[in-house]
């Protein structure tokens, strides 16, 4: 059997879609036909080589996505055909299988235990989460990592009380999950932070009260102005060891928390003032917003499902696979808040 895939075959190069051979299952393995796959910076730094050193080319990319349940190998358990599936690079239970082999011609394709840009593809089976009929596979596709990195960095990794104040820095696709997971939490003021005064509009739809555009003047004096003395809560959505700083000075002594979600350059390094640790502020880090997939993506199904959630201001008009370089430009220039991959579209 074969399928159409997106190929990383050289770094600072375009995706070759192109079809491969899908291999036979391996026991613990699940071939789901994808429905749709979203687009994440993390694919975008290994397209343009900022996470260093690529050891595994040619190879798949993509980790969030839904799709239905094709064929199962032997000893899964989790899944059955038919069934409708978040697919997530967080691990949940079942069998962990890290390594799959396409075949692309004369060469072999590599890819890990979950990949997303194709039409069909070989998923390990604790990256799969059963969702219900009732929640639509574009938002099931960001609950993959959009909605459990940002909104679990907040319900999770943070755990802020209503009334407590929070500010986050950086509104992509991930930021904007964590503004929706502190409106939420019952968060206020809610500060969304951004360069790019289109992301902040989103930010307002998502549940921020405030939003501060960074380009000019002192980020840290406004966010005082809006809460003397600091926040209680600071979430880094940039990757950007500045930034990250200025969440931490952001956050008042005593008790403030800053949280860094952003994957930084494979070559930038965080050079933080002790001081700031020692006013009693806490720097925290998160593993994908520290969600157990089998028990927190239900929840976060359940509050799309009662209106709690409403995942609509992030989604802009999906692309097909064959267009998919242009989904990735578009997320890089801020085009696009997460680029949504229609596996139906030609």
């Amino acid at each position: 059997m074969k399928t159409d895939a997106a190929i990383l075959t050289e770094l600072q190069k375009p995706l070759v879609v192109s079809e491969i051979e899908i291999p036979s299952l391996k026991p613990g393995q699940v071939l789901v036909d994808m429905s749709y796959s979203g687009i994440c910076h993390t694919q975008l730094s290994e397209c343009q080589g900022t996470r260093g050193e690529d050891k595994f080319l040619p190879h798949c990319l993509g980790h969030e996505g839904s799709g239905i349940v094709r064929e199962i190998g032997t000893g899964v358990k989790k899944v059955k055909v038919g069934d409708q599936v978040i697919i997530s690079w967080i691990k949940g239970s079942g069998a962990d299988v890290s390594n799959t082999v396409y075949q692309w011609g004369d060469k072999r394709v590599n890819a890990g235990g979950v990949t997303t840009f194709s039409r069909q593809s070989v998923i390990s089976e604790n990256r799969l989460t059963v969702i219900p009929n009732d929640i639509s596979m574009e938002a099931a596709a960001l609950i993959g990592c959009a909605v459990p990195t940002g909104m679990g960095a907040v319900l999770n990794t943070a755990q802020p009380r209503p009334g407590q104040s929070i500010a986050i820095f950086g509104t992509g696709g991930i930021g904007l999950c964590a503004v929706a997971g502190a409106a939420i939490s019952g968060c206020v003021p809610i500060i969304a932070v951004d360069i790019n005064p289109e992301k902040l509009k989103v930010a307002k739809k998502m549940g921020a009260t405030h939003c501060i555009c960074s380009k000019t003047g002192n980020l840290v004096e406004e966010i005082m102005k809006i809460c003397p003395g600091g926040i209680d809560f600071a979430i880094e959505a940039t990757g950007i060891p500045d930034v990250m700083n200025q969440a931490l000075t952001s956050v008042h002594a005593q008790g403030g928390v800053a949280v860094v979600i952003g994957n930084a350059n494979f070559k930038d390094k965080l050079v933080i003032d002790p001081r700031q640790l020692n006013m009693g502020k806490q720097l925290r880090g998160t593993w994908g917003g520290d969600n157990n997939p089998d028990v927190d993506f239900p929840r976060y199904c359940q509050l799309i499902k009662y209106g709690r959630l409403n995942l609509d201001p992030l989604m802009s008009q999906p692309y097909s696979l064959r267009d998919i370089n242009a989904a990735l430009t578009d997320l890089a220039r801020g085009r696009a808040v997460r680029p949504l991959i229609d596996m139906s579209r030609e």
